[in-house]
């Protein structure tokens, strides 16, 4: 497994997992820093070797040009004149040939070695980066010495000086929030650059070596086809970067404008900071300390770890308590507020007082642990445009790609181009609501421009309260973008694509079919199949979370959109002859590409998560362990205490006493 996607969400609850994330993402960053750094060292070594051997040339040529052989005669033969003109001519021909030599190190000086060196020193170590890193640490100290404060403080204090008080940590709290939440983003932003901005100038220097060498020619041609492909992935990858940084931004800046709607919680637990109240033998009285806590809300378990991030990210031991009940406590009984009484099933005389982090968190923990204090309700805000896949819909979108195609199939960065806003909600707000609109034809009314048209058809698309490809098919589509063959990619897709309803394929076929037109006109609109899949990856489909993760399956999207358009006539023509499982039933064990592929036609029981904690499975396939969180197995292994995994794709099991992570398409459930 690669690096986890840093989740804004997390930056808010700031556990000891997302601050172990950030320390693998630190230290990768490091080692390719390192890298490039000993990259350097040795491109100057070789540079200055290749200095040595080319003044060692030039001495030679010149020493070829004053050479002059003397003959007997009053005249010279023409073989005499030829014989002596060789001379020179080997000398202006290593001249020659040295001088492109030192065009090439000028050239790899500007190509490899500055790029490289100004990637280290801008991305990797930067006093930007090293500036946001030492401002996201002292934020930290800052917040959670100044939260300890307040917690601190009594409840009798006057109204005003706790108001006051509040309002300074709330202020310390967003500090130290947006310095998390941007420090995070430059770490993934560096992280998803490494890839083009490393690679790039190395594919320049090969081929600046290349062209140098003459014998080197026909190496250079078998290079070429390599050359352009990387070419085209380099272009690729950052047409998608600029994309995923988009949407990352605009994540970042909804998560800034309403952090609480974007709390990580699910219907099984809810996790975040509580001080528990630790009592202490006369006369101490007690202390409270920092506990980073989880409640399952079936099992009614609290598990409480201790962690504080100022002392290293050293983590304390772990105590997990049955939860009879939860009662919020007065201050009339205790001078601290935000505090709850939770009575413990295996320890009945015992009372464990916690104390959250704020009066937002306080509700939150109440709701949670089953309390009755009022929890806030996160919303999402409605699009004004009410786009349907009904009568009227359908026939925008072909009136649309009548008028495209009619009138700017050739329009240079069509669909790139975007219109504007107020009269592209204009024009899509009157076609899909007013029944008269059937009868205009976009492709005769000069009323509407050609790039109005395409932002209108976009904006359609991407306001419909299910995507095309649906919510439910999301994930079975990104699987096969992500497999080794491109016939089981085509295969795969086409099985899903007709499993959609009846109206979301028309459509969607309708729109594929048009942007193969497009894409067919790329010499004129520069609009290629990797573009229009950049362009229409997040509009065709999308995950019903917004998560960075779920961003980072923007380049996946784009594939499975280039792959309809590049396929279409096989895909929207005969249905598949039958419906198999995204890859065919192996003769052998799957690859780990098909970890998350759906369970059907496998004996795979489907089950309720909240419903069914605990199986047993049997090993059908031999997997080898390639990470120290999963297990190693031979066919026919037994696990117990089988559950459910939070990584997709995955059990979690016990095999001879060791726990670990099982591919969930390797075994069958007993």
């Amino acid at each position: 497994m690669g690096l986890h996607p840093l989740e804004f969400s997390e930056c808010y609850l700031d556990s000891p997992a997302f601050r172990e994330k950030i320390k693998a993402h630190e230290a990768e960053l490091d080692k390719t820093g390192r890298f490039i750094k000993e990259l350097y060292k040795d491109g100057k070594n070789l540079i200055n070797a290749t200095k040595q051997l080319s003044l060692a040339q030039k001495k030679f040529a010149q020493c070829l040009g004053e050479f002059k052989f003397e003959y007997i005669g009053d005249d010279k033969t023409d073989d005499e004149k030829c014989i002596d003109e060789s001379l020179q001519e080997f000398s202006s021909f290593l001249r020659n040939l040295e001088d492109q030599r030192d065009l090439m190190m000028r050239n790899i000086t500007e190509t490899l070695m500055k790029p490289l060196e100004k990637f280290r020193k801008d991305q990797l170590g930067s006093a930007k980066v090293k500036a946001e890193r030492k401002r996201y640490e002292k934020e930290t100290e800052k917040y959670y010495s100044s939260l300890e404060k307040l917690l601190n403080m009594s409840a009798k204090k006057k109204e005003p000086q706790l108001q006051e008080a509040d309002m300074a940590v709330e202020v310390m709290r967003q500090h130290f929030q947006v310095s998390s939440l941007e420090y995070v983003c430059k770490l993934q932003e560096i992280q998803e650059r490494k890839k083009f901005e490393c690679v790039e100038p190395m594919l320049a220097f090969f081929q600046t070596v290349f062209t140098f060498y003459h014998q080197g020619y026909e190496l250079a041609k078998d290079f070429d086809h390599y050359k352009k492909a990387l070419q085209i992935n380099i272009q690729n990858t950052r047409s998608r970067f600029e994309g995923t940084r988009s949407e990352v931004f605009e994540l970042m800046k909804r998560i800034k404008d309403s952090p609480q709607e974007y709390r990580q919680t699910s219907p099984i637990s809810s996790e975040g900071y509580l001080y528990v109240q630790e009592k202490r033998p006369p006369p101490f009285g007690s202390s409270w300390v920092k506990r980073y806590s989880t409640f399952v809300k079936e099992q009614k378990i609290l598990h409480m770890k201790t962690f504080d991030q100022r002392s290293g990210g050293k983590l304390g031991e772990t105590e997990s308590v049955t939860i009879k009940s939860c009662v919020r406590k007065t201050t009339d009984t205790l001078d601290r507020r935000f505090c709850l009484d939770i009575e413990i099933t295996d320890r009945p005389i015992t009372v464990l007082t916690v104390q959250a982090l704020s009066d937002d968190d306080h509700r939150f923990w109440m709701h949670a642990m089953g309390g009755k204090e009022p929890v806030r309700q996160s919303f999402t805000s409605a699009s004004n445009i009410d786009a349907q896949l009904d009568d009227l819909g359908i026939s925008f979108v072909k009136n649309s790609i009548n008028a495209i195609e009619t009138r700017g199939i050739n329009d240079q960065g069509l669909y790139r181009v975007v219109g504007v806003s107020s009269k592209v909600q204009k024009l899509l707000s009157f076609m899909i609501v007013d029944e008269k609109s059937c009868e205009i034809d976009l492709a005769a009314s000069e009323d509407w421009d050609v790039k109005t048209i395409t932002s209108a058809l976009k904006l359609y698309l991407r306001s419909l309260p299910e995507p095309l490809m649906t919510y439910e098919l999301y994930k079975e589509f990104i699987v096969p973008a992500k497999s080794a063959t491109p016939e089981s990619r085509v295969q795969a897709i086409h099985c899903l694509v007709h499993k959609l309803p009846e109206r979301n394929r028309l459509v969607l076929s309708l729109v594929t079919k048009h942007l193969a037109k497009v894409a067919a006109n790329s010499k004129q609109n520069l609009m290629t199949v990797a573009n229009l899949g950049v362009v229409f990856g997040p509009t065709l489909m999308r995950p019903q979370e917004e998560t960075v993760a779920a961003i980072m399956d923007l380049k996946f999207q784009n594939i499975v959109v280039e792959i309809l358009i590049e396929q279409h006539e096989k895909i929207f023509g005969d249905a598949p002859s039958s419906s198999p499982s995204l890859a065919a039933t192996p003769l052998s064990a799957p690859t780990r590409q098909s970890k998350s592929l759906s369970r059907q036609n496998r004996p795979l029981a489907v089950y309720n998560p909240q419903v069914v904690t605990l199986m047993k499975a049997k090993a059908v396939y031999p997997c080898e362990a390639e990470h120290d969180s999963e297990l190693s197995f031979q066919v026919g292994a037994i696990f117990h205490d089988v559950t459910l995994s939070r990584e997709p794709g995955w059990l979690e099991g016990v095999l001879e006493g060791k726990r670990g992570l099982i591919p969930e398409n390797y075994v069958e459930i007993l």
